[in-house]
């Protein structure tokens, strides 16, 4: 009774009542933070990828995502755990890898191209999946709209209906007599062959060119066959689509071209990195960087439904002048002052 009477007279004291009421506060917000975190567990993540994990290029996106985690305060086996799947260019594995995944309860998959977000968005419709790249998640279902995904995906992507074109007038700029060209693209592919169709037949006819479509299927894409059709119908330049499998088989791609001497321009700057001879697209390491944003986002409790798909914002064009030299080929002055990058 003594005790009751006592802590009631402090209560009716304003300044015990402004410490009760601080009080009550934080134990509160406690509650809350423990409620969304349980203590002691440590978020999972998955990479679900369609290559190897020992091809440089996925190491070297792969690392960018690991950073931007990092750079959000975020050390793997720490505050965060990350499973790594792969592939192995057999895109057939990707429901199973993903259902492995989904079975072994990740907080969130993140996605490295369109095809595998589809293939674990057909497995889960509950677990968050981050596109760190994608072609167009609109087109392919991934998304309702990218201010509002309305699902479970969200991320980024890399598609504008007028990359090819682009790619193609650049090209033509640098071999300004050749007027038969061809676009080599991955049945995966569904984004580039919509740039072709929708964008890419006017400026080729604006251009004053032909352009021959040639589709590769995985998971044994006939590339040597397309370079035949190539060869038989003149073809003097090439357009390599971004795909996952074009990426895949970039190796054999760069032999073919180097081998049949015909000047290409490539999806990214990583294939101009390797040897390509131009490529002119977005930065698809720095959006793999931007991917653990998402995650931080969603571990902090928004959902990808409230989480509007990014676009880059800037497209980067590269010239390897030690290719262009080894073709026998001279870029013009006018073309490499618009470069972003040029490799010596």
């Amino acid at each position: 009774r003594f005790l009751f009477d006592n802590l009631k007279s402090k209560i009716q004291n304003p300044k015990w009542v402004g410490l009760v009421a601080l009080a009550l506060i934080f134990a509160l917000c406690g509650a809350v933070a423990e409620a969304q975190q349980p203590a002691g567990k440590i978020p999972r993540i998955a990479y679900l990828a369609t290559g190897s994990g020992s091809d440089p290029v996925i190491a070297l996106r792969r690392e960018a995502f690991r950073q931007g985690l990092r750079e959000l305060g975020y050390v793997e086996g720490k505050n965060i755990n990350i499973e790594y799947r792969y592939a192995e260019g057999i895109f057939e594995r990707l429901p199973e890898l993903a259902q492995e995944l989904v079975r072994s309860k990740i907080d969130i998959l993140v996605a490295s191209s369109t095809i595998v977000a589809r293939a674990a968005r057909n497995v889960t419709i509950t677990i968050p999946i981050v596109m760190a790249s994608s072609g167009d998640p609109i087109g392919s279902g991934l998304v309702a709209s990218l201010a509002q995904p309305d699902g479970n995906v969200t991320g980024l992507y890399q598609y504008s209906p007028e990359l090819f074109g682009k790619r193609l007038a650049l090209l033509k700029e640098v071999v300004p007599k050749i007027s038969r060209f061809a676009l080599l693209n991955g049945a995966d592919g569904k984004a580039a062959k919509f740039e072709f169709e929708d964008h890419g037949k006017v400026v080729a006819k604006f251009l004053g060119v032909q352009v021959q479509y040639l589709e590769v299927k995985a998971p044994n894409p006939d590339i040597d066959g397309a370079f035949r059709v190539m060869a038989k119908e003149r073809i003097g330049g090439l357009v390599v689509s971004s795909s996952s499998t074009t990426s895949f088989h970039r190796k054999k791609i760069f032999q073919l071209v180097e081998k049949n001497r015909i000047p290409a321009i490539y999806p990214e700057q990583e294939w101009a990195n390797a040897g390509g001879l131009m490529s002119y697209g977005a930065n698809v390491t720095d959006l793999h960087r931007r991917a653990a944003v998402y995650v931080d986002k969603i571990l902090k409790g928004r959902t990808p439904a409230d989480l509007p798909v990014e676009q880059p914002m800037k497209f980067e064009f590269v010239i390897n002048l030690k290719t262009a030299k080894k073709i026998g080929l001279t870029v013009s002055q006018s073309v490499l002052v618009r470069a972003d990058k040029v490799i010596k």
